[in-house]
Order: C-alpha cells, then sequence, then structure tokens
C-alpha cells in the first residue's frame, strides 16, 4: 500500500507563495505517496472578523461563531485561503481539487455541545464521506480542503481544521496525520517533546504543561490514534525532504504522539 498521509496547514506554517512552491516540490518527488491537505487560515478570519467591526473569542483554541460571522467565515476558509492553496499547488504542478467539507457532503456536521457552553455555528463531526477523497487520490489529484462543513439542512458550520484532519485521517486510512504548525513541536519546559504517548499528553495537559491551542491539537491526536491513525506528528515545515523523510520514518525533528 502507498504512504497516504494527510497534512494540516495552519494558517501560518507557510509564508507565501514560495512556500508552497517548495511543497509542491515535495509532493513531486515522494513517489507513490497519498496527499491529502486540510488547511485553517485563523489569521485571516481573525482579520475579516475584525474589519466586520466582530468580536473574535476563543475558548481551548476553539473559535465560538455566531450567526453573523459563519458567513464570513466560509468566505475566507472555502474560498479566499483554499483557492489561493490550491492555485499555487496547482501553478507548481500539482494537480489539485478544491473542496471543503459541505463538498458531497465530505464532513456532516451538528452543533458542538460541550462544557454546557453555546459555541454557536461551531460544528462536530457526525459522519465523514471519505469516498470523494479517495476517488481524487485514486485520479492523482490532492484533495484541498477548508473545515466549513454542513448539517443535514444543508446550513453551514464553522470546523475546527485540526478536528477535521483527524476525522478525515482515520476515515481515510491514512498511515500518518501531520500537523503542519508556526511552532517546532509539543514543548515542555521550553524544550521540544521528540515523542509523547497519549497517557504522557494527557498528564501534561492535566498539569498545565500543555494549554491553550495546543489542547485542541492534543485532542485531534489523541482522537486519531483512538480510531487506528498509527502516527501523529506535529512539526515546523523542514524543507523538500520532510514528507519523505515522514514516510521514510526519518523525521528526527517535532513531536511525534503515539498510541
Amino acid at each position: 500500500m502507498n504512504a497516504r498521509i494527510l497534512i494540516k496547514i495552519g494558517g501560518r506554517a507557510f509564508e507565501g507563495e514560495q512556500g508552497f512552491k517548495e511543497l509542491a516540490g515535495a509532493i513531486k518527488s515522494s513517489h507513490g505517496l497519498e496527499l491529502i491537505i486540510v488547511h485553517g487560515g485563523g489569521a485571516e478570519i481573525s482579520q475579516a472578523l475584525n474589519d466586520a467591526k466582530r468580536e473574535t473569542k476563543f475558548i481551548d483554541g476553539i473559535r465560538l461563531t455566531r450567526a453573523e460571522d459563519i458567513r464570513i467565515v466560509e468566505d475566507v476558509l472555502s474560498g479566499t485561503v483554499n483557492r489561493r492553496i490550491a492555485s499555487w499547488l496547482s501553478g507548481n504542478g500539482v494537480e489539485c481539487r478544491q473542496m471543503s467539507g459541505k463538498t458531497e457532503n465530505l464532513f456532516l456536521v451538528e452543533p458542538l455541545t460541550r462544557g454546557g457552553l453555546n459555541w454557536g455555528y461551531v460544528g462536530k463531526i457526525k459522519q465523514v464521506n471519505a469516498a470523494i477523497v479517495l476517488q481524487n487520490l485514486k485520479e492523482n489529484r490532492v484533495p484541498v480542503i477548508s473545515p466549513v462543513s454542513g448539517d443535514k439542512m444543508g446550513e453551514s458550520y464553522n470546523v475546527n481544521a485540526d478536528s477535521a484532519a483527524a476525522a478525515l485521517a482515520a476515515a481515510a486510512g491514512c498511515t500518518d496525520l501531520v500537523f503542519i504548525t508556526d511552532v517546532p513541536g509539543v514543548m515542555v519546559h521550553e524544550e521540544i517533546r521528540p515523542s509523547l504517548t497519549v497517557n504522557e499528553a494527557q498528564s501534561l495537559m492535566a498539569d498545565g504543561l500543555i494549554k491553550g491551542g495546543m489542547v485542541a491539537k492534543m485532542e485531534s491526536a489523541f482522537e486519531a490514534l483512538n480510531k487506528k491513525v498509527p502516527r501523529v506528528h506535529i512539526i515546523q515545515w523542514q524543507g523538500a525532504d520532510t514528507l519523505k523523510n515522514i514516510v521514510n520514518r526519518q523525521s528526527a525533528f517535532g513531536t511525534v504522539i503515539l498510541s
């Protein structure tokens, strides 16, 4: 079986077109690799909401999304960011398929209910239609996916991109889930932890040593591992050999999380 990797790209993980040109080169040189991309775009969403005089509030790394916000979120993620990433990759020789969680009901969601809070138009994934993604892989296209998804009535919901990546990595039978971020890995006492088990990570979270936006990322990692994704990585992009090193299990950078 070919290596099948899902990479989740954070909003600031790559700087401009040059970063995606390097990613395109890495994809083309990793023969036999099937790649899926899920992206965020938090900084651009915050800017767009600020421009619209909308307040931004996060709890444990998840953005509360009100009815007045979801249109803006969808325009930014499924429009501007998704189109730009696909354009940069295709312009550098990688055939892509632009998608969102609403494409052929890729993700079916319901409102997130957790901790007694009203999260507004934040969705929790209930069902994944991985067939559309697998078909594009079979046809040698890289799916580029915005996490904005729909409920059974087609209403749009903002879905945390880390959570969407974990759910799809499991449903698509990925060998690795890779969170590419703007931090070098999981930091504990200002040092990168090269590997963590789920139990170790949960203990660090309980002690407050893993916090903020990393909490949502770790919870997504646990979800993927629980659904039999073998390995989850939290890394910075390390240049043209990044994907090849992951496929060859030579990645000696960032943090690998294992069951």
